[in-house]
Parts: structure tokens; C-alpha cells; sequence
């Protein structure tokens, strides 16, 4: 069981999405070597998801917009949670990156004077939002591998990390099987980036695919030595698909409410109106989710349990431009036209806003050599994240930790290196493969229903509780687990890596949802409907002795000139404001 071949590079890039690719074309870019593990198809990662738009405050429609205003927006919407240096970076460096991705082949709309369009985003001061239809990701992840292609950077599909090689606190490596084969390969690198996205799949509604966002990279990270931070805070975007089944959760853009798109109630009433009347449906994601839940769960949803977003008031020349993919997406699952008849949506677990918890400018772990940018980071978000960030994340911090893991690389003096710890990667490994009478996918559709019920948009004390009683129930069945391999079926390894991976991130997620005792952005709590003082600080959670511990992080003090800059923008007088006060 422990044969394997060998591969070894400077930088190893663990995810083939927009932040891995950023990243490893800024260490080749650095004169390194660079390998790229990836689970899926290069062409098909997580990225080529993300539809509406990246956020650059550039200001070709709105000439008074800037990094500041930018800034303030992230900073506020995320209810003061987030890491000020991290926003300030991504504020002031999204142009450069955007104009640089454009250049690469993104092909973002363009004005008539050649400047790059710029839509509304929700809780978005001004227009500043670029993109390519309804499938900006895909526009940026084909820009990337163009440029991968050029450098001659390989990139390693079908290839599942199943730990990081640590020694004495310093990562050197990591293991790897081929999801179709079950080989093993032995990955030895200076320096590693994890960029393997968040662990959304985990909840029953979720915009993720298959096979994806399970929490792996939160697997590998604490295992690792590595810290948590805000797991709780979990974005459930307002719109995804109710049905077919096969497609319960599938991501309605935010692009629709960008271009004009309104919600109604089964009554025909607009309801934001009682949500936040001034910003109605371009207010902010955790809001309209909650509005769109309270709608639904107090008798007022439609007949499949949503709530109606219509643009049919547009006209469909404008629709079939501006979100090409929704029109064909409703029209092809639904026999929907959504030029002529509303689309019902509900809630859907959509992004992980806390993550590895990385130092904001180099994207560091505490454990050295060992990096990580994109949704697995956690840091720039705070409490809800605005539509149009995620985007800018991936460029912004895939470039900073390919050059900090560069910089890392080229300083290095001793090279790493334990027998003993790849010997432990095997047998862990290995352990896995055994007869029982459990199926992993059984158990994972259990832990996606405990989730949505017990840790879904709305929560209690009560129901958490009752939810970490049901994922200890788990945890003892995932020992039964059936897995075997063989020639022609690889798929129960998988299944069991993505399982166990699921069960920690799960369990960080409650157990950090649990701890505070407030609702804030996008954790809402039944028992603790107001945010409390008491809670303006980060949850960070790690494992010692294989136990989950929790420590309270205060943060920092608003420096002075970015405190002047957040107070002038006004955003209706909520809770947000007297967070700064």
C-alpha cells in the first residue's frame, strides 16, 4: 500500500481555482519551480462558478469612488470583524489585478470609450463591480490558464491532498492519491499554498457541486497546527434554485438584482421594503437572506417553498446580455423563460467567510513555509461578504502568497525533510481501507441535513447543541465505513477523505456558532436576536490533542485615517454605525 512516485518543486500550489493559479504564476513569475494539485478538470474549478462580477474601485461610472469608499463598504458590511489590513490590500490592489486578469484575456464589457463597465452590487456604495456577463469566473479562470499554458506551469488534475508533511512546525510537502487510480505521490516542496475553497457542500442547500467545498483545506490546515478563525460565519446567499432536485441550491447571481431584479412574497408584496427600504434588493446578503427566510418560514413563500425574483419587467434583449447564463440555466432546467415569468429562490449555503487564519499581508500561516489565499483563508470578510470580493480575494492574495512562498523558497537554507512523517501519512492512509457496513455518502447526506437543520440561517443555543450530539453520532459511525479499492473504482477513499474533512469543519462550525452568543452579519441567533459588545472580537479555533479549543481574539483598533474614512459613509443609520463608536 505505500508504493508512490515522487514529485518535488519549489512552491506547491494545493488547488487549481483563481487563487492557485495566481499564485503559482507569481512564483514561476519569481524564476521557481511550481506543481499544481488539483481534485478536478483544470477547466472546471469552483472559480468557474463565481457569475456576477469582481469589485475594483476604478470609477469609470461613479467618478467619485476609490479604494476608501471601498474599503469602508468591506469593512462595515462585515460588521467590523474583518482584518483592516487585509481589506485596505484588496481595496487598493483589485484595480491593478483587474486591469492586469483584463489583459490577460478576461474580456471584461467594455464602454464605448474602452474603460471597463461597472454594475451595482449589493450594499455597494457605487458602481464598481466589472465583469463578463453572468460568468465573470469563468472569464478570469480561462485568463489564468491561458497564462499557466504560456509559463509552462503543470498543473496535476484528479489529484486528492490527503495531509501536509510537518516537521518541528515547518511544512515540506504533502501526499496526494490520483482520485481514479488511488496512486500515491509524495510531493516535497520549500514552500506550500493551500487555495482549496471553503466547505459549503457540507449543508443540504448549498451552491457548490458535488465533490467540492467539503473542507478538505480546514482538514489539512488543522491537522497541520494551523489556526481557525470565524468559522461561524457562514454566508447563505438569498437566491438559489428550489428545483429540480438534482439542482436544489444551484446559484441564482446576484447579478439579476444588480440589473433591476425585485423579490416578492406569494402576496405579490415587495417586501424588502420592511427589510431595508432605501437599498430594497441591492442591500447586503445577509439581510435579504434573512428577509427571504422570514418570508418563507411565516407562511408567505411560494408553492415550492421561495420566494419570487422576477426581471421580467426588463426587456429580453437586455436580459439575454446582461445574465446569459441565468437565462439559459432557468430555460433549460425549468422550461422557465425568465424574460416573461418570475424565478422562485430560497437561501443556500454559498461561501465560508472564516477560514485559515493567515497574517493579512504575506498570507503566512503560524506554520512555517505553509501559505493560503482564496475562500479557504479566512480574515478579509468579517461577517458577510459582499458580492464581487471573492473575486478580487483570489487575484489579489493568490499573487501575495505566491510571492511570500517565493520569498520563503529562496531564503531557505536547510531543507526539511522526515521519513517518519511520510511513513504516518501512509498508515493514516491506509487505516482507511477496511470492510464495514457504513457508507460514506449515506453519512455524508446525514451530516448535510444536520447542518441545514441544526446550523442553518437561523440558529439557537438548543438546536446547536442538539446538532454536535448528532455529529458525535457520526464521528463513531465514520469508524464502520466501508472502503475498497480496486481497478476499476477508486471512489470509496474519496468519499471517506471527503467525509472526515467534512466532520471537522462541521464541527468547528458549530462549535464556533455556539460561542457567540449574538447575531451578527450572517449568524443569526434566535436566543440573541442583537449584536453585543461583548462579542466584537474573532473566535479562533484550533485542535490540541486532537480536541477542539476556542480562544476569544480582540481586534485591533481602526487606525485613525481609516476611521475618518468609514464614518463618512453612511449605511442607514444601522448597527454597523455604532460598532465604530
Amino acid at each position: 500500500m505505500n508504493n508512490h512516485s515522487t514529485d518535488i518543486s519549489n512552491v506547491l500550489v494545493i488547488g487549481a481555482g483563481g487563487a492557485g493559479l495566481r499564485a503559482a504564476i507569481e512564483a514561476k513569475i519569481s524564476g521557481l519551480s511550481v506543481s499544481i494539485l488539483g481534485k478536478r478538470l483544470k477547466n472546471d474549478s469552483h472559480t468557474s462558478l463565481a457569475a456576477g462580477g469582481i469589485n475594483a474601485a476604478i470609477g469609470n461610472l461613479d467618478k467619485e469612488d476609490n479604494w476608501k469608499y471601498h474599503f469602508a463598504d468591506t469593512y462595515l458590511e462585515g460588521y467590523c470583524l474583518g482584518d483592516q489590513y487585509a481589506i485596505e490590500i484588496m481595496a487598493k490592489e483589485s484595480p491593478k489585478r483587474v486591469l492586469e486578469i483584463d489583459s490577460w484575456g478576461a474580456n471584461f464589457e467594455k464602454l464605448s470609450n474602452g474603460d471597463l463597465d461597472q454594475r451595482f452590487f449589493g450594499a455597494h456604495r457605487y458602481r464598481r463591480t466589472c465583469y463578463s456577463g453572468d460568468f465573470t469566473g469563468q472569464s478570469i479562470l480561462n485568463a489564468l490558464l491561458k497564462k499557466i499554458n504560456q509559463l509552462n506551469i503543470p498543473i496535476y488534475d484528479s489529484q486528492y491532498v490527503t495531509e501536509l508533511l510537518i516537521k518541528d512546525s515547518s511544512c515540506f510537502g504533502a501526499v496526494s492519491i490520483n482520485n481514479l487510480t488511488a496512486e500515491r505521490t509524495i510531493h516535497l516542496a520549500d514552500a506550500v499554498i493551500i487555495c482549496t475553497g471553503g466547505h459549503t457542500r457540507i449543508w443540504k442547500k448549498s451552491s457548490s457541486r458535488k465533490l467540492e467545498n467539503t473542507g478538505d483545506g480546514f482538514y489539512l490546515a488543522l491537522n497541520a497546527g494551523c489556526i481557525l478563525r470565524d468559522m461561524e460565519m457562514v454566508q447563505f446567499h438569498p437566491t438559489g434554485m428550489l428545483y429540480p432536485t438534482e439542482l436544489e441550491g444551484s446559484l441564482v447571481t446576484e447579478a439579476v438584482r444588480g440589473e433591476g431584479g425585485k423579490l416578492f412574497n406569494v402576496n405579490g408584496e415587495r417586501f424588502m421594503v420592511n427589510y431595508d427600504k432605501e437599498r430594497l434588493e441591492i442591500s447586503s446578503r445577509d439581510k435579504i437572506a434573512l428577509a427571504n427566510y422570514t418570508e418563507i418560514i411565516e407562511g408567505r413563500g411560494t408553492p415550492n417553498g421561495g420566494v419570487y425574483l422576477d426581471i421580467s419587467h426588463k426587456n429580453k434583449e437586455f436580459i439575454i446580455k446582461k445574465i446569459p447564463r441565468i437565462y439559459k440555466q432557468f430555460l433549460e432546467h425549468q422550461m422557465l423563460d425568465i424574460s416573461q415569468s418570475p424565478m422562485e429562490v430560497a437561501p443556500t449555503a454559498h461561501y465560508s467567510m472564516g477560514g485559515i487564519d493567515v497574517t493579512p499581508f504575506e498570507h503566512q500561516t503560524c506554520i512555517k513555509g505553509l501559505f493560503a489565499a482564496g475562500e479557504v483563508a479566512g480574515g478579509l470578510h468579517g461577517a458577510n461578504r459582499l458580492g464581487g470580493n471573492s473575486l478580487a480575494e483570489i487575484l489579489v492574495f493568490g499573487k501575495r502568497a505566491g510571492k511570500s512562498a517565493s520569498e520563503y523558497s529562496k531564503n531557505l537554507t536547510n531543507h526539511i525533510r522526515s521519513q517518519k512523517a511520510i511513513h504516518n501519512a501512509h498508515e493514516n492512509l491506509n487505516q482507511l481501507i477496511k470492510k464495514g457496513n457504513e457508507q460514506s455518502l449515506n453519512l455524508q447526506n446525514q451530516l448535510r441535513d444536520i447542518m441545514w437543520k441544526y446550523c442553518g440561517v437561523v440558529k439557537d443555543k438548543e438546536r446547536l447543541i442538539k446538532g454536535i450530539e448528532k455529529l458525535e453520532e457520526l464521528k463513531a459511525m465514520t469508524q464502520n465505513v466501508d472502503v475498497r479499492l480496486s481497478d476499476f473504482n477508486n471512489q470509496d477513499l474519496v468519499n471517506i477523505l471527503d467525509l472526515r474533512a467534512s466532520l471537522l469543519s462541521a464541527e468547528a462550525t458549530l462549535l464556533s456558532s455556539l460561542e457567540r452568543r449574538e447575531s451578527r452579519g450572517a449568524h443569526h441567533r434566535k436566543d440573541f436576536p442583537t449584536i453585543s459588545d461583548k462579542y466584537n472580537c474573532n473566535f479562533k479555533v484550533f485542535l490540541e490533542n486532537k480536541k477542539f479549543k476556542i480562544q476569544k481574539s480582540k481586534m485591533e483598533t481602526l487606525k485613525n485615517y481609516l476611521s475618518e474614512i468609514v464614518g463618512k459613509v453612511d449605511h442607514n443609520n444601522d448597527v454597523r454605525g455604532k460598532l465604530l463608536e
